[in-house]
């Protein structure tokens, strides 16, 4: 690895924490916009006026908001994610076990998305102009079109209140086989497969064309190298930071998405968890899900631009 390909991927990783500080900072005062006040949730509208004062103060709620921030990030850089103000119980207890529900969803969900994606991007980019690209393009668009929540929504009344071949809700712990697996996850996956591999397949055939578009393919071609040879031993290693970009992009969309799916087909994951966090105010808890959320985002692009100037030919 020479200098300049250090000092772009050390940079990198110097605006990735600085952004997650920043993110921090928004994360935590935008929690505290939230309206209503948590000691009088938590106790009740019945709750009298020192009670709800004791509360206020043994929750550090009646000290200045920077002065929380400052405690709740120290916590963060020290593993501490404190403790939930509905349940009395440590953070990270409660996030650890649906952390784990997330990824497994994600996890599935990428490994049906990705190849799809990447196999109809590249074909798409091969035979373009063809009829099978533009059926491939149109379809696309339509499924970019259509939002996520009306997806979830329309498959769970297809496949589980018309057809009644899958079940509604998604419970994970029910998982005794493979036949549970592919109930439990059938729906949740196909719902964030139709988010992420659209926006995938189009980012893919772009970053395919334009390198078909460059002097040294044309070349090969020129020389009689066959199109699948172009493609694969010529186009795409050098379209592979497009590529990685495209994927990390992607797959980010999975936080925003699995939040309404997680929602409407009650799989207990983390999303879930945030949400219900939300309703009860349950500030320290809500904070703790959206830095998970915002550090799996920054994690992802920052792997792939790296990836991107590892792979740039220009900087070898």
């Amino acid at each position: 690895m020479n200098r300049q390909v250090l000092s772009l991927v050390l940079s990198r990783l110097f605006v990735a924490v600085i952004t997650l500080v920043i993110v921090s900072f928004a994360v935590f005062f935008a929690t505290t916009l939230l309206p209503g006040d948590t000691a009088t949730i938590l106790l009740g509208q019945a709750a009298t006026p020192e009670a709800v004062e004791g509360l206020r103060k043994a929750m550090h709620l009646d000290e200045p908001a920077l002065f929380r921030f400052l405690r709740w990030l120290v916590g963060l850089l020290q593993g501490d994610l404190g403790t939930s103000y509905a349940n009395d119980m440590p953070i990270a207890a409660l996030i650890a076990g649906r952390f784990v529900n997330t990824l497994k969803l994600a996890g599935v969900t990428a490994l049906f998305s990705v190849p799809i994606a990447l196999t109809l991007g590249i074909t798409a980019a091969m035979l373009r102009g063809t009829l099978y690209d533009r059926i491939v393009t149109v379809i696309t668009i339509g499924v970019i079109s259509v939002p996520e929540f009306m997806v979830a929504t329309s498959a769970a009344l297809i496949f589980a209140v018309y057809l009644k071949w899958l079940p509604a809700l998604s419970f994970a712990n029910e998982v005794h086989s493979l036949t549970d697996l592919l109930r439990v996850y059938a729906m949740p996956v196909i719902t964030l497969t139709f988010v992420v591999s659209a926006q995938m397949i189009r980012m893919t055939r772009a970053a395919v064309i334009e390198t078909l578009n460059t002097p040294y393919v044309e070349m090969a071609l020129l020389k009689g190298a066959s199109r699948p040879r172009i493609v694969f031993r010529h186009a795409l290693p050098n379209a592979l930071g497009p590529i990685v970009n495209a994927v990390a992009l992607s797959l980010s969309y999975l936080l925003g998405g699995v939040i309404i799916v997680e929602t409407i087909f009650n799989y207990p994951g983390i999303a879930k968890l945030m949400l219900d966090a939300v309703a009860t105010r349950d500030l320290p808890l809500i904070q703790s899900c959206a830095m998970i959320f915002c550090l799996g985002y920054l994690l992802l692009i920052t792997i792939a631009d790296i990836i991107a100037i590892l792979s740039n030919p220009r900087l070898r």
